[in-house]
Formats: structure tokens, C-alpha cells, sequence
């Protein structure tokens, strides 16, 4: 068994940019910059930023573009892949991307957090269509238990 699963909380670096595939597959990218706090060998508290790069892709690329902005906090679940490509100089390189299986904003499209919780107007957007099997196979699994949180 293996798993390849990454969660991120953090702010919107640029607004999104959609394009589609050759075959009119939407995909929206954008950048999300998580902040971590910790002290540094003075003692003093230091602020440091990981730049992620994030790709959405079909319904969820849409929803994406027309409602995230640049600063809004959002949640992103999804999984780590490779992309190759060409810079500018002719280099060939290898970046990480984060594809996004699950994004959810935690703030008002205004970027104003509304406080503790999750905010009434927080939305989200899965990879996976509603109706698929693996929804129903929960539903009919599950019709009536609480969800069981995972250890992490």
C-alpha cells in the first residue's frame, strides 16, 4: 500500500489562471504560501514561507477560478506530482506541483477571516463528482454513523 497525500492551509499568492487541454479539460493553477512560526538561535520569533504550486482540474478548476482571489485563506487536500519542462535558458527541469483533490475557503471573498471555525459561507470543491461510487458506496456504508476522524 502507499500513499501520496498532502494538506495545506495557507493564502493565495496570485489570482488563478485558467487554460484547458487541447481537449477542453479546464485546469486553473495558483500559487499558496504556507507560513510557519518558530524561533530562531536568538530566541526571536521568525515567520518563514513555503511557495506551493497548485493545479485544479474539470468542475473544481471552474469553481476555483471564479471564486478564489489572491490573499484568500484557503484548505487544499491533494497529492504530489512531477512536471517536466523546459526554462527559458533551454534547461531541462523538474518542479513539484500539488494536484488538488479538495479545495475549501476558509475567509470571505475579501480575504477577511470571519473568526473561529469554519465560516458559514466556507465552500468546497472535490475532485470527484458527485454520484461516483465511491460517494455511494459511503452513504450506503454509512447511512446514519458519524464520521470517524482520522488520528492525523
Amino acid at each position: 500500500m502507499s500513499l501520496n497525500q498532502i494538506l495545506l492551509i495557507g493564502r493565495a499568492g496570485n489570482d488563478p489562471e485558467m487554460r484547458y487541454t487541447p481537449s477542453g479539460t479546464p485546469v486553473t493553477s495558483f500559487s499558496l504560501a504556507v507560513n510557519n512560526n518558530r524561533r530562531d538561535e536568538k530566541g526571536e520569533w521568525t515567520e518563514e514561507t513555503e511557495w506551493f504550486r497548485v493545479t485544479a482540474w474539470e468542475r473544481q478548476a471552474e469553481s476555483v477560478n471564479q471564486y478564489l482571489a489572491k490573499g484568500r485563506r484557503v484548505f487544499v487536500d491533494g497529492r504530489l506530482s512531477t512536471r517536466q519542462y523546459t526554462s527559458s535558458s533551454g534547461e531541462a527541469r523538474t518542479s513539484l506541483e500539488v494536484r488538488a483533490f479538495k479545495v475549501v475557503f476558509l475567509d470571505s471573498p475579501g480575504g477577511e477571516s470571519t473568526g473561529s471555525g469554519a465560516p458559514p459561507q466556507a465552500q468546497s470543491y472535490s475532485a470527484e463528482p458527485l454520484g461516483s461510487p465511491a460517494q455511494q458506496s459511503t452513504a450506503v456504508n454509512n447511512p446514519s454513523e458519524d464520521v470517524e476522524e482520522l488520528p492525523w
